[in-house]
């Protein structure tokens, strides 16, 4: 079981996470959802596509883009379509 927490607090839990380049990528599912809210922030991976951005949010703390997914993602990285990774400062566990 793969476990996502920050401020103690779980953000996603799953056995079915998706690994690439060392990032756990949760299915949608798997997510408290009302831990994430919508940020304007894209970036851009070669072989991935267009990553859109989550902030964390835990009670009145915010992590700006601290949760990434690829809505569209391009073929060789079509097995993360959806699915949330977490950075700065989450604690993934369980990978």
């Amino acid at each position: 079981m793969t476990t996502a927490h920050w401020h103690g607090t779980e953000l996603a839990r799953s056995d079915a996470t998706v690994e690439v380049e060392g990032n756990a990528y949760f299915p949608p599912g798997s997510l408290h959802i009302e831990h994430l809210r919508p940020s304007e922030h894209t970036t851009v991976c070669p072989w991935k596509g267009t990553a859109h951005y989550y902030d964390v949010v835990v009670g009145d703390a915010v992590n700006a883009n601290a949760a990434w997914y690829y809505p569209d993602p391009k073929p060789a990285a079509a097995q993360i379509k959806d699915r949330v990774a977490f950075w700065k400062g989450v604690v993934v566990d369980g990978t």
